[in-house]
């Protein structure tokens, strides 16, 4: 049984404002994890931020297993690492750009 084509764009309509809502809660929920961890403080370039966001998401993603302990073990202890590992490297990269 084939579907007609004003069903199916209004199918794709539908999903696409599903997607829009789902990356919004998720950009939100982000959003809300890096100000309270401080990165609304730092002065820093997008492309510098989205790089060292990527190497998180890697190493969340098991791109750089480091640790042997469980999902929340590891993600504790990584997260505070990223922070104490970029926080200088973005605050210089950020002095610049006042």
């Amino acid at each position: 049984m084939k579907k007609p084509s004003f069903k199916i764009r209004d199918e794709i309509a539908k999903l696409q404002e599903q997607l829009k809502l789902a990356e919004t809660r998720e950009a939100e929920r982000i959003g809300r994890i890096a100000l309270k961890a401080g990165l609304g403080e730092i002065e820093v370039e997008e492309a510098e931020l989205q790089a060292a966001f990527e190497d998180l998401a890697k190493r969340f993603r098991g791109g750089e297993a480091r640790s042997t302990g469980g999902k929340r073990a590891a993600g504790a202890g990584e997260s505070n690492t990223f922070s104490t590992q970029n926080t200088p490297g973005a605050a210089q990269g950020g002095a610049g750009e006042a």
